[in-house]
């Protein structure tokens, strides 16, 4: 683990190699799981505000789970995530002619939750600390492949969503610490 700012990331972060590959996968991350996205109290009050631009989009049964339940729930651990319906699919994913799925918050032009932007990253409570974890999906695995085929760091894939998290400055130091994780990881094997 690193630590930077009030973060411990994760060696997974800069070490493993990852870059969605749509083609292959079609976002199935928006519609396999078994709970929603983790979403914040802000994030929430933004997408309460789209609601009546984003409800004629939705499905049928997601306007239905949003009725019966809301918009969000808490997970076993606490944490608040964005509904599903039928156990699995995101209340905002929709699938397009070709079979590839997309968010209707992203379609109606705003940031989807910073949860979904992060992924495979998540972010976790540590005492007073965040940590920033790779989680490995299957349903991922073409990503593995693509990153590694393209030799995309994680940290260098999920740059943009990176910055947003935590800022310019903080992804810089981790760029930083990245570069000199590997230059180290370089002399320890040619010793």
């Amino acid at each position: 683990m690193f630590v930077i700012g009030n973060t411990l990331v994760s060696l997974d972060v800069v070490e493993k190699e990852f870059c969605c590959n749509l083609d292959v996968c079609r976002g199935a991350c928006c519609i396999e799981g078994d709970a929603g996205a983790p979403v914040s109290d802000e994030e929430l009050a933004t997408i309460r505000h789209l609601m009546p631009r984003l409800q004629a989009e939705m499905t049928h049964e997601a306007r239905e789970v949003v009725e019966k339940q809301g918009l969000s729930y808490l997970d076993p651990s606490g944490e608040q995530v964005l509904s599903i319906v039928n156990d699995k699919d995101c209340i905002f994913a929709r699938t397009d002619h070709r079979g590839w799925t997309y968010c209707l918050i992203e379609k109606a032009g705003f940031e989807k939750p910073i949860s979904c932007h992060l992924y495979p990253i998540r972010l976790t409570k540590v005492g007073e600390m965040t940590g920033v974890e790779y989680h490995r999906w299957d349903i991922c695995h073409c990503g593995r492949v693509l990153g590694k085929k393209n030799h995309i760091p994680l940290y260098r894939f999920l740059r943009e969503p990176l910055i947003r998290a935590f800022g310019q400055e903080w992804y810089d130091e981790l760029e930083l610490t990245a570069t000199e994780w590997h230059k180290q990881c370089k002399q320890s094997n040619n010793s």
